[in-house]
């Protein structure tokens, strides 16, 4: 377990990737996830965030996601950071599962609002104010509305820090910038912004955000972390260079649902052994393969 104090400027901020969950035989490939952390630390990533969207929670069980954790936190070894994403359905669940993971080492958590019931902001306000004071740990909020379909407002995220201080930043997810900006001035600069969407890393990053959760720091871990250092060292010009650098790469994560293009290129690159999934998660076809193949080709990663 890592050290992480919030009052450090220099803590939870940079790259956290969010892993993929690799199987072999449709159970969880552990020994294979080490590789991918050890990978992270090795490529300059500055932290690793297990069982994210990208990381296919809702596939796996709770001992599972814990097991992840427990394999993340070995395999960095104090390196870096290991953020757990542990946000669940119910109040309940979020809490055993957090508790769980802050045991196994980890080091923050990353909480999704909770989704499908869609409840009003006092409800929002109320779940995170009472999940972290019941934490030790630095909590972010993981706001994606697009697969939540629930949207945290920013005078209710403003309540929530005030009343719960270990509550430190949140994943911003969405193609709107302005809740970015709201955040952090209604907040402060300290609070931890991190990108969410691919596309947005550098305009995001530019208004304030503190760091990046990109599905594709799975594939070129070395030139998110640039990315991130660009901007961190107002270097504009090296910045924008590896944003268009990145550009098709950021672009094709979604050409069909996250984590397929991801793990098909991985495994394309020879990072993953296998191009696994679980029902109802499903393979490209071969159409997007093809397609795929054209971005890693045009990136000189293919072999």
């Amino acid at each position: 377990m890592t050290a992480l104090d919030p009052a450090d400027s220099t803590a939870l901020a940079g790259s956290y990737p969010p892993l993929v969950t690799p199987f072999a035989d449709g159970e969880v490939d552990l020994g294979a996830y080490e590789r991918l952390v050890d990978r992270q630390v090795r490529g300059g990533s500055q932290g690793v965030v297990v069982t994210g969207t990208t990381g296919e929670p809702s596939l796996l069980s709770a001992e599972e996601r814990v097991a992840l954790v427990r394999s993340a936190v070995a395999a960095a070894g104090g390196r870096i950071p290991v953020v757990a994403a542990t946000g669940c359905g119910s109040y309940d669940e979020t809490l055993a599962l957090s508790t769980s993971a802050v045991g196994a080492g980890a080091d923050a958590l990353l909480v999704v609002t909770p989704y499908y019931l869609r409840p009003p902001q006092r409800g929002l306000v109320e779940y995170f104010c009472a999940l972290a004071g019941r934490l030790d740990v630095p909590v972010l909020i993981y706001h994606i509305p697009g697969r939540a379909a629930v949207s945290l407002d920013a005078a209710s995220l403003e309540e929530i820090v005030r009343r719960a201080p270990n509550v430190v930043g949140m994943k911003h997810a969405s193609a709107d910038l302005a809740p970015v900006t709201e955040a952090l001035r209604r907040i402060g600069p300290d609070f931890r912004v991190f990108v969410g969407l691919e596309e947005l890393s550098l305009p995001m990053l530019a208004v304030g955000a503190r760091g990046l959760m990109n599905a594709v720091g799975n594939l070129v871990p070395d030139r998110v972390a640039a990315l991130w250092a660009a901007v961190e060292e107002q270097r504009l010009a090296d910045a924008r260079k590896i944003h268009h650098e990145l550009w098709e790469l950021n672009q094709s994560v979604f050409f069909d649902t996250n984590p397929i293009p991801i793990k098909y290129m991985m495994r394309r690159m020879g990072i993953l052994e296998r191009n696994e999934h679980r029902l109802p998660m499903v393979p490209a076809t071969a159409e997007l393969e093809g397609r795929l193949d054209g971005v890693l080709s045009r990136a000189g990663l293919l072999r």
